[in-house]
């Protein structure tokens, strides 16, 4: 294992705690914590990093470190999770540009992710994504990168990293991402040409009256991303006072849901959540809010360990059909109840039962229609 302490800050959990202390049913107590050396990986399913790189917003690295205001109120949640290992590694030095910023946080994410662990990336304006993005170049990973956000970053007229970098990551070579989805836009912060071009390209993006109208939709999207980067201004400000830019968009439960998927997903490795600014907060109920959902993320974690592999057909239920002269394989777990699908090149994706019924009344599922166009 690669020296990552070059890259990190120790965390001073007494300063986290306000010298409160912790229980021995908190998570603080379950937490293998870097304080003076780096923990020991070997047995840790997920890993727990902090960056407080603001740059890319146009602001200047903050004096309050928001992934340590996070983790003030993720240690005091209960453990429930006794099968999940967690740790908690400290804080990416900032560096002297926010390109050594980013070069440091790849570093850290690429070596977490080739020894088999999961990250999760807390604080940090949302363009840090393209930092997490670079650790599966470097590794020469292929993804299928997922953003929930209110706003689609692509804009090419700005100066700012946060609101164009994703120009970089779609665009960029060598192009690593293989399909990319979109959650939770609203319409009225969204040119329309720039739904026209990401739709060219095969790309599926989901407004937030959609997300909210059906949430369950959203968990095939979430378990086939192996990259999932979440911007709190997706969350509305009265239940994350820290988005001051919209007062609509998901509740807090809905995002927890999302975050639960995301840790049920088999295939994803690494998840950020970005655009936290403590300084914006209100009595840190967005902190609260997002260590909330980091307890999800744990909690599907969990129980993604009982579901089990494709490979093992004998534990799914399976369904043939034939819709638009294609032959189709439906398989359902028999442990979870989730759905996948079979492409024509043998290949499954994740789907809903609802893309089954729809097939199964000889109509083409539109995920189906998708997963193909995407392997001509």
């Amino acid at each position: 294992m690669q020296d990552l302490s070059d890259f990190l800050s120790p965390i001073n959990v007494s300063a986290v705690s306000e010298d409160i202390g912790y229980t021995d049913g908190q998570l603080a107590k379950h937490i293998s914590i870097y304080e003076s050396s780096v923990p020991d990986l070997t047995d840790v399913d997920i890993v727990i990093v902090g960056i407080n790189e603001m740059r890319g917003s146009g602001l200047t690295v903050s004096g309050i470190h928001a992934a340590d205001v996070v983790r003030k109120h993720l240690y005091k949640l209960h453990y429930w999770h006794t099968s999940v290992a967690i740790a908690d590694i400290g804080n990416i030095k900032s560096g002297a540009s926010i390109n050594d910023s980013y070069a440091a946080l790849k570093t850290v994410v690429a070596e977490i992710i080739s020894l088999g662990k999961r990250v999760l990336i807390i604080g940090g304006s949302h363009d840090i994504t393209l930092a997490q993005h670079n650790a599966y170049k470097e590794l020469n990973q292929i993804v299928e990168a997922t953003c929930i956000d209110a706003f689609i970053d692509l804009r090419g007229d700005s100066q700012v990293k946060s609101e164009n970098f994703l120009l970089e990551m779609l665009t960029g070579e060598p192009n690593i991402v293989n399909h990319y989805n979109h959650i939770a836009f609203q319409s009225y912060f969204v040119h329309p040409r720039m739904l026209e071009t990401i739709d060219k390209l095969r790309f599926d993006c989901y407004r937030v009256g959609v997300v909210k109208e059906d949430i369950e939709e959203m968990e095939p999207v979430i378990r086939n991303s192996n990259l999932l980067s979440f911007d709190i201004s997706a969350i509305k400000n009265s239940d994350a006072p820290s988005n001051i830019y919209c007062p609509n968009g998901l509740t807090g439960e809905e995002s927890c849901r999302l975050i639960q998927y995301a840790g049920q997903s088999k295939n994803l490795t690494s998840l950020g959540i970005y655009g936290y600014n403590a300084s914006h907060d209100s009595n840190e109920l967005t902190a609260i809010q997002i260590a909330q959902m980091i307890w999800y993320f744990i909690d599907g974690h969990q129980k993604r360990k009982y579901d089990a592999d494709l490979n093992d057909l004998s534990s799914f239920n399976e369904f043939h059909t034939f819709f638009s002269e294609a032959d189709t394989l439906f398989l359902q777990s028999k442990r979870s109840n989730l759905w996948w699908m079979q492409l024509p090149n043998k290949k499954f994706i994740a789907c809903s039962q609802k893309d089954y019924i729809k097939a199964s009344m000889n109509d083409m599922p539109e995920r189906w229609l998708r997963g193909l166009e995407r392997t001509l």
